[in-house]
């Protein structure tokens, strides 16, 4: 092995840290340190906050958080998808069809159960 082929991942390494920290270290020597009670103070959504951190949320947020990350996560197939298109041929377009006609009917079973609405 020759070390000098791991040179541009070292370099690539190098580089990453340095544009993550180098504008902290920087905005950290040179910002302003002025602090008052105004700034020190909790903040939340412009008001004072009225009820412990460690409140419940109600269970509809939840299910509303999981099911846009359940189908963005399943619109993500559809990118090499659509990029495989011309090698997978007319298999996997009726595949995809398939796929996408599986989530409609999970959106429409959500949509009509009211999983959806926010009240």
């Amino acid at each position: 092995m020759n070390l000098d082929s791991y040179l541009p991942v070292l370099l690539f390494i190098l580089v990453g840290v340095g544009v993550g920290v180098a504008p902290q270290v920087i905005g950290y020597i040179l910002g302003p340190n002025r602090p008052d009670a105004a700034k020190n103070a909790p903040y939340e959504c412009g008001f004072e906050a009225f009820e412990d951190a460690r409140m419940k949320f109600d269970v509809r947020y939840y299910l509303v958080a999981i099911l846009f990350i359940l189908f963005d996560l399943e619109i993500a197939f559809l990118f090499p998808w659509a990029i495989a298109l011309k090698e997978i041929g007319a298999v996997g377009f009726w595949a995809m069809m398939i796929f996408l006609a599986i989530l409609v009917v999970g959106f429409a079973y959500e949509w009509k159960k009211g999983a959806l609405d926010w009240e």
